[in-house]
C-alpha cells in the first residue's frame, strides 16, 4: 500500500528567493523603483473615484440617449413610436459588448424606433419596477406597454445575437412595422 507523502517541517520550508510571502530578493537583484514623473501635457490622466474603479463609459450613439427616472415617463411610455429601452451601467462589460448592436438598431430602425439608455446606479426605482435583475437588459415598448424583455447577462460577444433570436426579440421587432 503507497503511504502518503512525508509533510515534515524541512519539506514544507520555501526556498530561497521564492515568492513566498515575506521573502525578500537581494538588493543586487531588485529593480529600482520607477521615476515619479508628471504626466506629459496633453495625455489623458485616469484618477478614479474613491471607492470605484475607473470604468470606460458605455458609448451612446447618435440616435441613443440616456435619460433619467424622470424623463422615463415623457420618453418611453407616452412615445409614439416602439422604444428599446436599454438598461446599462459603465462597469457592466457585456453592456460594452452589446453597445455596437444598439448603436446599430438605432441607425437601422431610426424613425420607426426609439432607443434609450438607462443607467442602472442612478435609477433604482425603475430598476425595481421593471424587475431588471442584471445587466445588460433590454425592454421593448409599445404604446406605454412593455413588449419583451431579454436580459444579456449570459451574453459570450457573437452569442448576443443569438440570444436575441432565441428569445424571439427580432420576431416581435420585426412585427412592430
Amino acid at each position: 500500500m503507497a503511504s502518503a507523502p512525508s509533510t515534515t517541517a524541512s519539506s514544507l520550508v520555501p526556498p530561497p528567493f521564492s515568492s513566498a510571502r515575506g521573502a525578500r530578493l537581494p538588493a543586487a537583484l531588485r529593480l529600482p523603483p520607477p521615476p515619479l514623473q508628471p504626466p506629459a501635457s496633453g495625455r489623458l490622466r485616469v484618477v478614479p473615484t474613491p471607492g470605484r474603479l475607473a470604468c470606460p463609459r458605455v458609448r451612446c450613439g447618435a440616435a441613443v440617449k440616456f435619460i433619467g427616472q424622470s424623463e422615463f415617463d415623457a420618453e418611453v411610455l407616452q412615445s409614439e413610436l416602439p422604444v428599446l429601452v436599454d438598461f446599462v451601467a459603465d462597469w457592466c462589460g457585456p453592456c460594452r459588448l452589446i453597445a455596437p448592436f444598439v448603436d446599430w438598431a438605432s441607425e437601422e430602425y431610426e424613425g420607426r424606433l426609439k432607443i434609450v439608455k438607462i443607467d442602472h446606479d442612478a435609477n433604482p426605482q425603475l430598476i425595481a419596477e421593471y424587475k431588471v435583475y442584471g445587466l445588460p437588459t433590454l425592454i421593448l415598448f409599445k404604446n406605454g406597454k412593455e413588449l419583451a424583455s431579454v436580459n444579456l447577462i449570459c451574453l459570450e460577444g457573437a452569442n448576443a445575437l443569438h440570444t436575441l433570436h432565441a428569445e424571439g426579440f427580432f420576431p416581435i421587432m420585426s412585427s412592430l412595422f
